[in-house]
This record gives C-alpha cells, sequence and structure tokens, in this order.
C-alpha cells in the first residue's frame, strides 16, 4: 500500500498549496487557477484512493458495524481536536468562523456530527470539511452495495453515476439551486430528517437480522444518492462524478485483485473520464470555475493515479509514505493554521514564497504530533473495540 500513501502525500501537499496560495502565493494563485484547478487535483486523487481502499476494507472485516467503529476512530478524533481548536482561536479572536445566518447552534453541530453538512445546507465550519460529507456519502452507499450483496459491481456503478452526471448536465438539472431542498424544506427540519435516518441507517445495517441489515443498507444509500442529487453546493454533474471517480478507484482495486478483469476497468475509466470531461465543457465558464482548469485537473489527477498504480511495485521513498501517514492531520489541520495566519499578520497581495515555505516548516511538524497523540492512538483503541464487537 506504499504507492497509496505516497498519493495521499502529494494530493495533501497540493491542496495545502492550493489555501495557503490565497496567503501567500497570491499573485501565483491568480495566473494558475484559470489553467489548472488544483484543489479539484488534489482531492480527485483523494476520492481515487479512497474508492481503492474504503471497500477492500468492509470485505476485509466482513462486517458492517466493525466497519463503522474503524470509521469512527478513524475520523472523528482528529476532527474533534480541530474543530475544538478552531472554536478556540475563534474565541481568543485570533480567527474568524463562517456566518451561520439564522441556524440554531443545534442545527450546525448535528449538521457537523453526521459529517454532512455540505450537503445538509450548513456552512462548513473550515473549507476542507466539505469533502468528508462526500466520503460519508460513499461510505453509505458501499453499505449499501455490500448488504444487498451487488458490492462486486463497482464498475457498472461507477459508469452509471458519470452517464447520469452526464445525462443531468445535458437536461438542465444543473440549474438547481445551491442547496435546493433544505432552501425549499428549511436546514433545519432537513438536518433533524436526514441525521435520524442516517441513525437508523447505521444501526439497522449493523445487527444481526437480515432483514434489518438490508433495509438500514439501503436506507443509507437512497439518503446518501438523494442529499448529492439535490442538496449540494456543487452542480448536481460534478456530485455524481465525484462518486462516480470513488467507484472506480475501487474498479481498479477489483481488477487488481481478480475480482475483475483489466478491460472492464479500462472501460469503465474511459466512460468515467469521458462523461466528466463531457459534463465540465458544457457546464462552460463560471465566476469561481473554468472548464478548462477544472478539466486539465481531472485528467492530471487521473494520470497521476495510473501512473502510480503502473509503478506500485517500485521501492516507494520512506519520506513520502510518511507524509501519506500523515495526510489526514495535514488535510484538517493546515486551514486552522492558515486561520490564524490571517487573522494576525494577514494576507500578502505579493507573492511570498519565503512565508510558504515556513509555512510547511511550521505544519508538516505539528502533523506528525497531531498524528502520533491523537490519530494512532485513536486506531488502536478502534481496532480493539472492533476485535470485541466483530460477529463470528
Amino acid at each position: 500500500m506504499g504507492w497509496l500513501d505516497a498519493l495521499r502525500g502529494i494530493a495533501a501537499l497540493v491542496v495545502v498549496f492550493d489555501h495557503s496560495s490565497y496567503s501567500f502565493m497570491a499573485e501565483f494563485r491568480r495566473e494558475l487557477m484559470p489553467e489548472f484547478n488544483t484543489s479539484r487535483y488534489g482531492i480527485m486523487v483523494f476520492f481515487l484512493v479512497s474508492g481503492y481502499i474504503i471497500p477492500a476494507s468492509l470485505e476485509r472485516r466482513g462486517c458492517i458495524r466493525t466497519f463503522w467503529i474503524g470509521r469512527i476512530f478513524r475520523i472523528y478524533p482528529l476532527w474533534a481536536a480541530v474543530v475544538s481548536a478552531v472554536l478556540t482561536v475563534n474565541v481568543l479572536g485570533f480567527a474568524e468562523i463562517p456566518d451561520f445566518g439564522q441556524q440554531s447552534v443545534v442545527t450546525v453541530t448535528v449538521a457537523h456530527v453526521t459529517l454532512l453538512q455540505e450537503l445538509l445546507g450548513t456552512p462548513n465550519l473550515l473549507l476542507v470539511l466539505w469533502t468528508l460529507s462526500y466520503e460519508m456519502t460513499f461510505y453509505l452507499l458501499c453499505v449499501a452495495l455490500f448488504t444487498i450483496r451487488q458490492n462486486r459491481r463497482s464498475a457498472a456503478v461507477a459508469v452509471t453515476l458519470a452517464a447520469l452526471a452526464a445525462v443531468s448536465m445535458m437536461s438542465g438539472a444543473v440549474t438547481l439551486p445551491v442547496s435546493a431542498v433544505s432552501d425549499r424544506l428549511g436546514t433545519g427540519p432537513l438536518v433533524a430528517l436526514a441525521s435520524m435516518a442516517m441513525l437508523i441507517a447505521i444501526c439497522c445495517a449493523s445487527v444481526g437480522a437480515t432483514a434489518l441489515r438490508v433495509f438500514g443498507g439501503v436506507l443509507g444509500g437512497v439518503l446518501a444518492l438523494f442529499l448529492v442529487a439535490f442538496n449540494g453546493t456543487v452542480p448536481m454533474w460534478e456530485g455524481l462524478v465525484i462518486l462516480a471517480v470513488m467507484f472506480l478507484g475501487t474498479a481498479v482495486y477489483r481488477a487488481e485483485n481478480g475480482q475483475n478483469t483489466w478491460r472492464n476497468a479500462t472501460c469503465t475509466a474511459f466512460v468515467v473520464v469521458a462523461c466528466s470531461v463531457g459534463s465540465a465543457y458544457w457546464y462552460g465558464d463560471g465566476s469561481h470555475f473554468t472548464r478548462r482548469g477544472w478539466i486539465a485537473a481531472f485528467l492530471l489527477a487521473g494520470l497521476t493515479f495510473g501512473v502510480a498504480l503502473a509503478l506500485r511495485r517500485l521501492w516507494i521513498p520512506r519520506w513520502l509514505t510518511g507524509l501519506g501517514t500523515i495526510s489526514y492531520s495535514v488535510y484538517l489541520v493546515h486551514p486552522v493554521l492558515l486561520a490564524v495566519s490571517d487573522g494576525t499578520i494577514g494576507r500578502w497581495r505579493r507573492d511570498n514564497l519565503a512565508l510558504e515555505a515556513a509555512f510547511y516548516a511550521v505544519l508538516l511538524p505539528v502533523c506528525v504530533l497531531t498524528y502520533r497523540y491523537i490519530e494512532k492512538p485513536s486506531q488502536t483503541w478502534g481496532r480493539k473495540l472492533a476485535r470485541r464487537v466483530q460477529r463470528p
């Protein structure tokens, strides 16, 4: 798995640059973004890696209950620490948090605890948290397919989602307003309904009774697809493309492990790329979106994954796999440091490469500490608990 760690490390560095460039490399960023969307490059690499790993983790365990335990102990401890940190620096006056408008503290809290806030009409406390919403929908879909014993049809799922993205784009579904359902129903009611549905889905899918397990899995899958399609802050086509990319990663995993053919995986990749690029091209340019920048980033992300896959049996530098090991910390911690930087020294109008390098020099040691004292112990606890509750 060293090549996957290397990919995560590269993706994390690119995402950090995308966000830190606002503060330290603004001139360079203005020139680069229309031609190459660094944010989309990084997250597409992350999503391909997640697609490769997550279903394998579920199937290796063979138990939905222990899968969710593993995910909870993998994601939430560092998430909670980072959220606490950003709230603390906000109270101290070193950073600002988003304006949540008329939404209550309870609504915002529940939306974030589900990790679905991006799809529930609630602004993200930290910008990077939006990708965790898509990660959670992918988990729900994987569990749904596992409960109905269709989990090996990853290629068909990827092709279907990519085709739906293209159809939604051409049919005009892109004109749906942002957070369409929450705007009509109300954010509070949607958060309440979705959180209850998610809790019921996870609990039912984790029990032993077959009927309840299937009900919970299907409920979670339907909830995930509904929110991505009708209540995202990105256009419907892009939300569906994100899911298609994840299942493309799964299709590659199945080809490598003999559960599918490489020909099938290659055809799947061709369809997903064609539909995704076609959708982006049809969508055109917007105020914060250029199709050439998005397409270039998407294609390079796929190429990066493909090259890493081809070279996976070669020696990977230890520092690169180590960077991948702390990549989750890098991804979540850097916005907090940037918020403090922006709130103290402010953003620079002219490029300052020295400050950009200094930011990395501060960030990486901090992330080594958060991995060692938060991530690693929590994962150990999660494994111990999973062993205790695993069904024979």
